[in-house]
């Protein structure tokens, strides 16, 4: 038997549960949630099916625009990321740079990440320091 779409039970979850773009971490955790909820629930309906197949879709949007460097990454932005993937404070990072002047500095782009600071950060966040360099 094949089961078809219902359109009043799609509008139903799609009620429950609000999808819509994903913009930051937290509401991306939110939708990965939901997809794992739904990936091993068994006899999923046609209406589960679309709304995990939207889930996906925006979560995988949302992680190529974020996750993966681009064209559009700067070494400031993939600093920002690496610090905030680690929930780091920028009072973490003069431990490690030594000057809260340059960490300030770095973290705010205004001042850019030389050679030896880019080996420090590289090092710290075990990382290459080239994801550092222009």
């Amino acid at each position: 038997m094949t089961l078809t779409f219902n359109p009043d039970k799609y509008k139903d979850l799609l009620s429950q549960y609000q999808p819509k773009i994903i913009r930051n971490e937290a509401d991306n955790e939110k939708a990965l949630a939901v997809v794992e909820e739904l990936m091993h629930r068994r006899d999923r309906t046609p209406e589960e099916d679309e709304l995990y197949e939207l889930l996906i879709a925006l979560i995988e949007r949302f992680e190529q625009e974020y996750y993966a460097p681009g064209s559009t990454a700067t070494p400031h932005s993939i600093l920002l990321f690496l610090m905030e993937q680690r929930d780091l404070q920028p009072g973490d990072l003069v431990k490690i740079i030594g000057s809260e002047t340059v960490v300030d500095e770095v973290i705010k782009g205004q001042r850019s990440i030389g050679k030896e600071l880019a080996l420090i950060l590289g090092s710290f966040f075990h990382v290459e320091p080239s994801l550092f360099s222009n």
